[in-house]
């Protein structure tokens, strides 16, 4: 058992139970529908089939008792086998709203086996009596240092159903193991994760982060996240790495004090990996944060600026993002050195006609590659779900039904017709993917960004280490090993597709041109997010269809469309 070195810790209780029958455990993540992170034609360009990893399973396998046999099988990589059904006597499944449909599948099918279930992850934590998992035998909720022991002690008592919650309860994260992820099948994937917080200070309406977490940010310790750094190397892996913290400057303290152990571990062995991260947008107010993040390596950062309407922003609670410029904050973040991706979102209470049109111009302006855009969603258990609950808004049997993604429209009743939101939302997503609009963006913006700060450090350390081993930094790096011929193919296809097939091509030849002139140490970054356009291609067409059928659905009577008196009038 590793759940705990300490003693007196409730982990430690477990290590002197005997092994028991549940030795030959399964793991299965459920499928995702293709979302605006699906990137399905991107991952086929460079011969990965996901973009990250079931970090949350992996953590899981390695909070159980490790005498138990595992196999992980991530059904976004493949099926799972019927000799891995057999083989199994324990199924344990984990995922969030989205994903809640093939939940419900594997569940049924391990059912179907006879096979004990056991569920956790966000999805049950936040609504454990889904008819989604009815067919469960343990619900394991909340975080798992805390409801995972009491799950096994359970099992070891010869129990076969239960529920195990925390009572509001946060686990203190330093004693959290490195996760298993020599359980992954590590080829699969573009990215790996890691966390180093849970929680978020900031109290915005919408978000079911401080639900699930808190609003105290929990980190690890360095020596914790170095520790799970240098088992992914030891596996092989020598590409990017996200860290999934939702808010990862929420605890600037202890962020600063894991960076320069970052840095130091990256200079060591040679920069292998590149990082991504999400935070918040007073990011911007702290130079010192951001050139410690660029010289760990860090490449981008994706920004919840969700609306640059104030009016917006106040009724969401989002307060954070009212104190300062939104425009001048993501210049500040380019500046550094960080590439920014941005959420946005349409269908706040009071919101003004054109909101989408207003999303599409500031991301113009700013030139973001990336910004995802989605319709707002009331998630369970959240200020928005309680208020809307009791203002008798919800809309329990759309979106809320489907799981949350970027093609369902609104679960509640707006403030304002929801055919305009829905068109306006669209329309507005349809304009940012357009082909020849995105390669004028993300050309403006890679114009904007500086030479990358970590190469300087990665110079200076090899001039002062010339003795460093074949195998070490400059191989790890790829910048003396050459291109890979996944690289080239991926290319050509680019190059095949955007630059002479499609009418885009005098667009991107001059992009190309002007960017190995102007500035050429950003030209590799800039072809590999031009690349994106082949996902956005085809998910706007999604978009539009998906959203046309919905809105064909609604009501024709301009009368009965649905929407409510602004949130005063609702009040008065």
């Amino acid at each position: 058992m590793v759940l705990s070195s300490r003693p007196g810790s409730r982990a430690s209780v477990l290590v002197a139970f005997p092994p028991r029958q549940y030795v030959r455990t399964l793991f299965i993540y459920p499928e995702f529908p293709k979302t605006f992170w699906s990137y399905e034609k991107i991952l086929e360009l460079i011969d990965r089939k996901v973009l990250l990893p079931p970090l949350g399973l992996v953590t899981v396998a390695a909070l159980l008792p490790q005498h138990w046999e595992m196999k992980l099988v991530d059904r976004n990589v493949r099926e799972v086998r019927e000799d891995e059904w057999a083989w199994a006597e324990l199924v344990v499944i984990s995922g969030m709203i989205v994903q809640k449909a093939d939940m419900a599948e594997q569940i049924a099918r391990a059912k179907a086996r006879g096979l004990p279930v056991a569920v956790g992850g966000p999805f049950a934590s936040s609504t454990p009596d889904a008819p989604e998992l009815d067919g469960a035998d343990f619900k394991v909720l909340d975080e798992g240092e805390i409801t995972l022991p009491l799950f096994v002690e359970a099992l070891e008592r010869g129990e076969t159903s239960g529920r195990f919650t925390a009572g509001g309860e946060k686990p203190d994260v330093t004693s959290t193991p490195v996760p298993r992820y020599d359980l992954l099948e590590l080829d699969a994937y573009s990215e790996m994760s890691v966390q180093f917080s849970r929680g978020c200070p900031f109290n915005c309406e919408f978000c079911d982060i401080i639900v699930l977490y808190g609003r105290k940010p929990r980190t690890k310790t360095p020596e914790q996240l170095v520790a799970e750094l240098q088992r992914l190397y030891d596996l092989g892996w020598r590409r990017s790495v996200f860290l999934v913290d939702d808010n990862f400057i929420g605890n600037k303290r202890n962020v600063k004090l894991l960076l320069p152990a970052l840095r130091q571990w990256q200079i060591d062995h040679g920069y292998p990996f590149s990082f991504a991260t999400e935070a918040s947008v007073d990011l911007a107010a702290d130079q010192e944060l951001m050139d410690l993040m660029t010289e760990c390596r860090f490449e981008s950062v994706f920004l919840g600026i969700e609306t640059p309407d104030a009016a917006s922003l106040e009724t969401a609670r989002k307060l954070q993002n009212t104190r300062t410029s939104l425009e001048e904050s993501v210049e500040k973040i380019t500046a550094s050195g960080l590439r920014v991706m941005a959420g946005f979102i349409i269908g706040f209470d009071g919101e003004q006609r054109g909101a989408g049109n207003r999303i599409v111009e500031f991301v113009t302006r700013t030139g973001i590659p990336h910004a995802m855009m989605g319709m707002l969603q009331a998630l369970p258990n959240t200020a928005m779900w309680t208020r809307l609950e009791q203002e008798g808004r919800l809309i329990q049997d759309s979106a809320a039904a489907k799981g949350v993604n970027q093609t369902n429209l609104l679960n509640f009743v707006p403030t304002r017709p929801i055919q305009d939101i829905a068109t306006e939302y669209m329309e507005a997503f349809s304009a940012l993917y357009e082909p020849h609009a995105y390669i004028d963006r993300v050309y403006s913006y890679f114009l904007k960004l500086p030479p990358q700060r970590y190469k300087q450090l990665l110079k200076e350390h090899r001039a002062t280490t010339p003795d460093t081993a074949p195998g070490d930094a400059a191989h790890q790096t790829g910048e003396k090993g050459g291109i890979s011929w996944v690289d080239l193919r991926a290319l050509a296809i680019v190059v095949w597709r955007q630059g002479i097939r499609r009418n885009t091509r005098l667009r991107f030849w001059r992009a190309l041109a002007g960017m190995a002139r102007h500035n050429p140490a950003r030209f590799k970054g800039f072809i590999s997010i031009l690349a994106h356009s082949e996902h956005f291609l085809e998910y706007r067409q999604i978009v539009r269809r998906e959203i046309q059928e919905q809105i064909a659905g609604l009501p024709a009577d301009p009368s009965h469309s649905l929407m409510v008196a602004p949130p005063q009038m609702v009040a008065g």
